[in-house]
């Protein structure tokens, strides 16, 4: 019964910039059941819905270390928000520039285009 109590979300994760919403079960460094995992920043964690492993928790997101806003979109070293990347690109490694490259990509279709795929 207490791993149940666990798995409780204590609130809603909301990231400020994409508006992903997701039910998290801790807000901290060390996640519930886990022996030496410390996270490097305080972060918003849920439980895997991928597995029933009651060790295994996917964090959600945190504050970007720039900004302070709550967000969900980069960790390198720190969380960032991608327009503190944006902003201070020249920062970061090639391959972060790279993968930023890739979301800039539109994703809009066209109306020639068929819908979502299931």
């Amino acid at each position: 019964m207490a791993s149940r109590a666990e798995c409780r979300p204590l609130g809603v994760f909301e990231c400020e910039l994409c508006t992903l919403t997701a039910p998290y079960i801790y807000v901290g460094q060390k996640p519930p059941n886990t022996q030496s995992m410390v996270l490097l920043e305080e972060s918003y964690v849920m439980k895997d819905p991928f597995t029933s492993d009651k060790d295994r928790f996917l964090v959600l997101g945190s504050r970007c270390s720039l900004c302070s806003r709550l967000e969900c979109s980069l960790f390198y070293s720190k969380r960032f928000c991608l327009p503190c990347v944006r902003e201070n690109i020249s920062a970061f490694p090639q391959e972060i520039r790279q993968d930023l490259e890739k979301r800039k990509a539109p994703s809009k279709r066209t109306p020639s285009q068929p819908g979502s795929r299931t």
